[in-house]
């Protein structure tokens, strides 16, 4: 086979007008100007980099990124799609030459994470996207990060939860969540094991055959309390309103029951409330945390590579403004741990004033060493180059000045008799001798630069909680009066003046005003290509006063001087609500009031289980008594289902009663189960499982509503075919599920696909849901789920046939003919129904109105 050949540039490429008419000319990534003088003075100076290595530093900051991504889900069917690049698409891409004439590499495991399911690739980007001979593998890219089995994701972005350590049944927190990729690596953790452990728990009780392909290595004795489930909980927050959805968006392909997502600032982060112990009933419980990410906002000139414009507008007083904000967000995550959790603290900066500084900052302020500890990660992810964290480090000011220690700062101030040089603080040097916290041992903390294995920057810390603590108020900034010579308390900078009483509630102190550039808290570039709407997100915290005044009166804080619980446990009066009707149900009134900027959220109401729609649904369904009945949830005020009914975890459910009316920002959990639609008749149960849900109750639906298949060409023909026949004999066209497809009453059922493993294309268990109708069939599934299945099992990448819609044109054309030959062309014409009209009717039999939302209309392709 002859090599396909692409040249380097972007020859051919359309001009860019993103705003006005006027096009604007290309830049290519090595036209774009990458200098800064006050940048490249400080980290010359700053790190400890030998100058051996100096020149590999820099030059790789001014390359291009390479793109990288990672297999997401369970570990069994990431292995299956990771298989699928090694034999589908690896061998295409070796066969593209270069415009030098060298093979272009093919995508590479990253050799240090877990399983190899992470690849990184030099191919610039703009070139996989336009040139060609790529089309096959950025539509694969495309497709299977849609449906989220993959994350395009940087490769140090990777690290931070790597090192957290968590298995399932704990409880983690991630503070700074936004855009969602180290949260669904966590996610992904959290339920680790947990389709094995299911598929055991049920062949114990005789509903479930052993598994033919890949499954992972189950441990029964994990998490296993839940009939296999996963037990424990994510909850994944961000202080922006907007982003705090593109992590919903982010987080729902998962599926996971055990997963909120909520919108507070995370230095006030609400103490949850959970229900009482019985044994102890007049102690309020809160939440801990087993394990807490604070991946915080910072400056981001770790990004260099991808976020281009920093070089230009990289500042120093960037990092200054934000230090404060970053001790007081890992402060706070640690008051809210377990004894002997650990939170991870990391940032894609090289700053030391907002690393090796903000680590020992909140150390300090929560007891010194005797209360938290470094831990030493250099055994962990063997193969990942880094450094160590630095003891010593200068600090860069506004002016561009660099500071060695704050003793010259001080001693400047005094001799200069001028003012003290814009935001800096004492606590952001190291610390001297006498200090408790001068021999922390910041060298265990990791920072890994660009040119060490051609990634982006980053630094990560992993901190665990010895003892309980009281945190220390904020130290004031200390500089000579230089008239008295007596030190005077000085703010460092006017945004963080306080209040003395203040002082002395870390948990009621304002936030700053967060500065986004270059930090990791925007959209990854390939994650927003396939969602283009998702560009145009707001890309900055809101200020201070806005996140406060958002934040209710009644939301729990504890004092920074007294721990959580005891703080909470006299303080158990909530605000009350203006009286309202109860619903019919016995659900709780609605206790939320609808803030003033608009950023509403419908609330929580479970519903209780002898409720008639649940009793309903059982009954249709036939489920077993074993899966529980108490963790069905609607979002709406009534407490009444609506449209669609919700599923939890048991601990997410006590979390959202608990909280209800405390001012906690709650803005998604749970995983949809089950949506109304249409029904033929009053046997036929109104409500339809949901994908999503289907693979947490299919082990519990009886077997009248379960269909079997086993041939790959059957598969392929429900993938293909929107609505295929079953009247007369075209049932035998369903191969082996046609009589029981003709035979099974109509409604939705369970489409079980189990492989025989022959076909390494065909070889994963699949559950989905089927619609039966008077006269069809159909696969309720998302548009983008039907094509990845596709492209994945078939690569076949060719139309759906949506057969009501064939039927309907050609029912068209025939009275359009008619219509000629009766002489009333013009006016037939006219009224004649289009295509999609006539789809629109035909379908009402078929896939109902509230089914679009999931399976897309039908008028898609034909």
């Amino acid at each position: 086979m002859g090599r396909k050949k692409f040249r380097g540039g972007r020859k051919g490429a359309s001009n860019r007008a993103p705003r006005g008419d006027a096009p604007v000319p290309y830049r290519s990534y090595s036209d774009i100007i990458k200098e800064n003088k006050n940048l490249e003075k400080y980290y010359n100076s700053a790190l400890p980099i030998d100058d051996s290595e100096r020149s590999e530093f820099w030059d790789a900051l001014k390359r291009e990124l390479p793109n990288s991504f990672r297999f997401c889900g369970s570990k069994g069917h990431a292995l299956a799609v990771k298989r699928l690049l090694e034999t589908r698409y690896v061998p295409e891409i070796v066969t593209i030459e270069r415009y030098d004439g060298e093979p272009v590499q093919a995508p590479q495991p990253v050799t240090w994470y877990p399983d190899q399911l992470a690849y990184s690739m030099n191919t610039p980007k703009h070139v996989i996207r336009k040139f060609p001979p790529f089309a096959a593998f950025q539509k694969f890219l495309v497709s299977e990060t849609s449906v989220g089995n993959i994350s395009r994701q940087e490769v140090v972005s990777m690290i931070p939860p790597l090192l957290m350590d968590v298995e399932p049944g704990m409880t983690v927190l991630d503070l700074c969540a936004a855009p969602g990729s180290k949260a669904a690596q966590l996610l992904e953790m959290v339920h680790s094991g947990e389709e094995g452990r299911i598929r055991k728990f049920m062949q114990s009780f005789g509903d479930a055959k052993p598994q033919a392909g890949n499954e992972e290595d189950v441990d029964l004795s994990v998490d296993a309390g839940d009939d296999g489930r996963a037990t424990g909980l994510l909850i994944a927050n961000d202080a922006d309103y907007k982003r705090s959805h593109m992590l919903v968006h982010q987080l729902k392909r998962l599926s996971s029951p055990n997963m909120l997502v909520t919108n507070h600032d995370a230095t006030l982060y609400p103490a949850i409330k959970l229900p009482r112990d019985p044994n102890r009933p007049e102690k309020g419980q809160y939440l801990r945390f087993d394990r807490i990410l604070a991946d915080v906002p910072c400056s981001g000139d770790g990004t260099l590579r991808k976020n281009v414009n920093l070089w230009k507008d990289w500042q120093p007083g960037n990092a200054l403004g934000l230090h404060v904000t970053q001790v007081r967000i890992l402060v706070r995550a640690l008051q809210m741990l377990k004894v002997g959790g650990r939170v991870v603290y990391s940032t894609c900066s090289m700053n030391p004033v907002e690393n090796e500084a903000v680590v020992v900052s909140a150390i300090e302020r929560c007891g010194g060493p005797d209360k938290i500890d470094i831990i030493d990660c250099k055994e962990r992810l063997p193969g990942l180059k880094r450094s160590p964290g630095m003891h010593q480090w200068q600090i860069i000011d506004k002016s561009g000045r660099i500071w060695s220690s704050w003793e010259e700062v001080q001693h400047h101030v005094l001799t200069t008799e001028s003012q003290l040089p814009g935001k800096l603080s004492e606590t952001m040097f190291a610390r001297p001798d006498t200090s408790d916290c001068s021999t922390l041992p910041l060298d265990r903390c990791m920072r890994v630069y660009a040119h060490q294995q051609d990634t982006g920057g980053f630094f990560i810390t992993v901190l665990e909680k010895k003892e309980e603590f009281r945190a220390k108020p904020e130290t004031k900034t200390r500089v000579p009066n230089t008239a008295t010579g007596v030190n005077v308390v000085e703010e460092a900078d006017a945004e963080i003046k306080m209040e003395v009483e203040e002082e002395k509630a870390a948990l009621g102190e304002p936030t700053d005003v967060i500065p986004t550039v270059g930090s990791k808290r925007t959209l990854e570039d390939d994650e927003a290509e396939t969602k283009p709407d998702a560009k145009k997100q707001k890309t900055e915290s809101p200020p201070a006063e806005k996140l406060e005044a958002e934040a209710p009166a009644e939301t729990e804080q504890p004092p920074a001087d007294t721990p959580l619980e005891t703080s909470l446990e006299t303080k158990t009066e909530e605000v009350k609500p203006k009286t309202e009707a109860t619903p019919k149900n016995g659900a709780q009134p609605d206790k939320r009031v609808k803030p003033s900027d608009g950023n509403y959220e419908e609330p929580f109401k479970y519903l209780p289980p002898d409720h008639t729609v649940i009793q309903d649904i059982q009954k249709f369904y036939k489920i077993s008594s074993r899966f529980p009945a108490d963790r069905f949830m609607v979002r709406n005020a009534t407490g009444e289902p609506a449209k669609a009914i919700y599923y939890t975890s048991a601990l997410l459910r006590d979390i959202l009663t608990e909280n209800e009316g405390r001012g906690v920002k709650f803005v998604h959990g749970g995983v949809k189960m089950f949506m109304k639609q249409d029904a033929p008749s009053a046997e036929v149960c109104r409500w339809r499982i949901q994908s999503e849900g289907m693979p947490i109750i299919e082990g519990y639906v009886g077997p009248d509503r379960i269909i079997r298949l086993t041939n790959k060409e059957t598969f392929h023909k429900l993938l293909k075919e929107m609505f295929p026949k079953f009247i007369d004999e075209d049932w035998k066209k369903l191969n082996e599920i046609g009589e029981r497809a003709k035979d099974i009453g109509m409604g939705c059922c369970l489409l079980v696909i189990e492989p025989d493993g022959s076909d390494p294309d065909f070889s994963e268990r699949m559950v989905l849901p089927l619609w039966k109708s008077f006269h069809s069939l159909n696969l309720m599934l998302p548009k983008e789920d039907r094509s990845a299945m596709l492209l994945r099992v078939f690569n076949d990448t060719s139309p759906v046939i949506n057969q009501t819609l064939k039927e309907a044109a050609k029912k068209e054309a025939e009275t359009a003919a008619a219509a000629v030959d009766s002489e009333t062309k013009d006016e037939t014409l006219e009224d004649a129904p289009v295509a999609e009209e006539a789809n629109g009717e035909n379908e009402v039999s078929e896939q109902p109105e509230e089914a679009e939302a999931e399976a897309g209309p039908a008028t898609g392709s034909a």
